[in-house]
């Protein structure tokens, strides 16, 4: 207790006696109870909870707020989870640059391989010719130097019509071109990952997505020649397929059902308007009836004049091999190994020179990229809930870049075709200005 003591001297005037007074006045302060920075001790209701998540005893509310807010946080942002799913895109990411790599030497490899496979082969071709024309001259010079000259031709032709047919199996520059198609599409998912590390918080969908796109991309374009090899010569013209089958599959035959009956509403959401719809879907119909159309087209003539090189090459070598050992028979004999083995070197050349192989390769890849347009336009467009499609003006804008077109372009293409088809004739513009 605190105490205070005061003394007051009072002094009146001459005519009062002087006094002297103690006045003792007390303040009591109670004393403050001792603090603690614990919560636990500080009085107050208690709440009996139910088991939720593991909590079964009784648990104060500030205790619950805790734990229902730390449950919230490690369920929908955990930074180990985060973390962890970022480490994963690296990874991926790293393999997809060491298949950047690995494609473009296998790349220069084989290019390298069809630049000397066509030199010797024709070189090959030109001596054996010319020794089947010396022989030819000088046959009655001596029995022996005949008999080198005809032995010396006919393995040289023999060689040039083994080599031609491993060369035209394998195709060294469609093979380079596979590989140089496979390098690009590489690069581009590799950008992919990239952004998607940049703009943070990855998914696991996005995880799994790129691992898919890799896996596709490997069975797309393979790099074993023996039993993985692409088949060089099909039937008809297949437009490759690089992406995973399970890209487009954006809803269930179920809930698709479900959406059929449900009117969508435009007011601009998620950049989407029925102007666009309907744009969107005119630019895949000019997609379909002319770009696809002209490249399929001019994909199986590329395939057809391919398989009658491939196939005249060998034959003329093996014609001149057989005919080169009858030189010096007669004057006429060696007509046949020359001319034959001198067309062989022009068709040789023409083939692998000009890699029809090549540009039938290209052709193949052009029809992959005009599905894969069609296809992700399509899925974008049976989606039936604005909000969960790809942002309308964004899209637009890909797709006109995809065409080597501005957006305002785009939309002239596809009022021309909207006139078009209702007037009842084809349109003349391709889609694409690109290829």
């Amino acid at each position: 207790m605190a105490s205070l003591q005061i003394t007051s001297i009072l002094s009146s005037s001459s005519s009062c006696p002087c006094s002297l007074r103690k006045v003792n006045a007390s303040i009591h302060v109670p004393k403050p109870h001792q603090v603690f920075s614990s919560f636990s001790k500080i009085p107050t209701r208690k709440l009996q909870i139910e088991e939720i998540n593991g909590f079964t005893e009784t648990t104060t509310p500030l205790e619950l707020k805790n734990a229902v807010s730390t449950q919230i946080y490690d369920t929908f942002y955990s930074p180990k989870k985060s973390k962890a799913i970022t480490l994963q895109l690296y990874a991926i990411l790293e393999a997809v640059a060491d298949r950047v790599e690995m494609h473009n030497n296998v790349r220069e490899q084989r290019q390298n391989w069809n630049t000397l496979l066509l030199k010797s082969i024709n070189m090959i071709t030109l001596t054996a010719t010319t020794m089947c024309g010396v022989a030819a001259a000088h046959g009655g010079d001596g029995e022996s130097s005949l008999l080198a000259m005809k032995l010396s031709s006919t393995l040289l032709f023999s060689a040039a019509t083994g080599l031609l047919l491993i060369m035209n199996k394998i195709q060294p520059s469609q093979l380079a071109e596979e590989q140089r198609c496979a390098t690009r599409l590489f690069k581009q998912l590799q950008s992919e990952i990239e952004t998607k590390i940049a703009f943070g918080n990855p998914t696991e969908e996005d995880v799994k997505g790129s691992m898919e796109k890799v896996l596709a991309l490997d069975k797309a374009y393979p790099l074993p020649l023996l039993g993985a090899m692409l088949e060089k010569f099909p039937k008809k013209l297949e437009p490759s397929v690089w992406w995973p089958a399970t890209l487009f599959q954006w809803k269930s035959k179920t809930e698709q059902g479900k959406m059929q009956g449900k009117k969508t509403e435009y007011n601009r959401v998620n950049g989407w308007s029925e102007e666009l719809e309907m744009e969107m879907r005119e630019v895949i119909e000019v997609v379909k009836r002319k770009d696809a159309e002209d490249y399929d087209r001019l994909g199986n003539i590329a395939l057809k004049v391919h398989k009658s090189l491939a196939i005249a090459g060998p034959l003329l070598t093996g014609i001149a091999a057989l005919g080169s050992s009858f030189v010096g028979n007669g004057p006429m004999a060696a007509i046949v190994p020359v001319m034959a083995g001198s067309l062989a070197s022009v068709i040789n050349a023409f083939e692998h020179g000009g890699q029809v192989g090549m540009v039938f390769e290209m052709y193949r890849n052009c029809g992959g990229f005009f599905k894969l347009l069609e296809e992700t336009i399509e899925a974008t467009l049976e989606e039936k809930d604005l909000e969960k499609r790809e942002n309308g003006e964004i899209f637009e804008m890909k797709v006109a870049m995809k065409l080597g077109r501005s957006v305002s372009e785009l939309r002239q293409l596809a009022s021309k075709s909207g006139a078009c088809s209702m007037e009842g004739i084809g349109i003349d513009e391709f889609a694409s200005k690109l290829f």
